[in-house]
């Protein structure tokens, strides 16, 4: 007997990519359970399929950086406090990737890469080790939402949250709608996308010197150097810890205010009003799929 749960959730988060950098994720998650009834004649109550293994999915990856542990970029060191670990991802020229973070915002994969398949199969070895004995097979399923138009890959970080989305390095795959004067403009959504693909998006009041981060013992191993025109730095310290971020200059973008989902909006509208001000204008920004928010200017 099978029992299946189509968008059980949706796990919006951020990996490492030897070619694209930080790349922001947001990926619906469909099941199957294969297994023989049981005292009540179901393989799993829904209920508990929708609360307790969405939990497991959610806490496995959701507003997490997912590392490629086997990929000869990745060096990962422990810190001394047992709490909090360096991930230092060595791309070359000058595209390197360093943070300092609470242990529960990695999810180390291990693979050389991270993609729809070893992130099921990181999954599924999770899961099956809180299933019940009689559901005997599990099937996993990673989808990207379907997107006609204009979407962006973004990273980002909310100090102020008092949930995961502090994390300084989660992200989302998002759609963008831009109006003017009423009219979807395919074109202004295009440009934004392309700007913002792949995108590390940093608040102004997060900025850091780099000097003054807790730099991993890789950089005096390897002789690595960092300066203000490779990279960019962000710091805060939120509920979960301190967190801190070393990304390349070419891969972020730093707006005046946080970047939550309703700033973002606001900021995009803002933005293409100064170029078109005799236009109204409306930017209808997603987090992920199926929220978001708009901005109006």
């Amino acid at each position: 007997m099978q029992l299946f749960v189509n968008d059980l959730t949706v796990i919006d988060f951020s990996y490492l990519c030897p070619e694209r950098g930080m790349v922001g994720e947001s990926w619906i998650v469909d099941i199957i359970l294969d297994g023989s009834l049981n005292e009540q004649s179901m393989v799993l109550d829904f209920g508990r399929v929708k609360k307790q293994i969405k939990r497991i999915i959610d806490d496995a990856v959701d507003h997490k950086l997912a590392v490629p542990a086997e990929h000869p970029y990745t060096n990962v060191t422990h810190h001394d406090d047992g709490n909090s670990h360096w991930v230092d991802f060595l791309r070359p020229n000058q595209r390197s990737i360093h943070l300092f973070c609470p242990a529960d915002a990695f999810a180390f994969i291990d693979a050389q890469q991270v993609t729809m398949q070893s992130v099921t199969d990181y999954l599924r070895a999770v899961i099956k080790r809180e299933l019940p004995e009689n559901v005997q097979g599990l099937t996993l399923e990673l989808r990207a939402e379907e997107i006609p138009g204009a979407f962006y890959h973004y990273t980002h970080g909310l100090k102020k949250h008092d949930g995961n989305c502090q994390r300084i390095a989660h992200g989302h795959r998002s759609r963008l709608y831009v109006a003017l004067n009423g009219e979807r403009n395919a074109d202004l959504e295009q440009q934004w996308a392309q700007t913002w693909q792949d995108i590390y998006l940093g608040s102004e009041e997060d900025l850091a010197v780099i000097e003054q981060l807790q730099l991993s013992p890789v950089f005096a191993q390897k002789n690595l150097m960092v300066t203000t025109q490779t990279h960019m730095a962000y710091s805060y310290t939120a509920d979960q810890g301190l967190f801190e971020i070393l990304v390349p200059v070419a891969e972020n973008y730093t707006i005046p205010t946080d970047s939550t989902v309703e700033c973002i909006a606001s900021y995009l509208a803002q933005s293409i009003k100064q170029e078109h001000p005799n236009d109204a204008v409306q930017v209808t920004g997603f987090e992920g799929v199926g929220k978001g928010a708009i901005g109006y200017a």
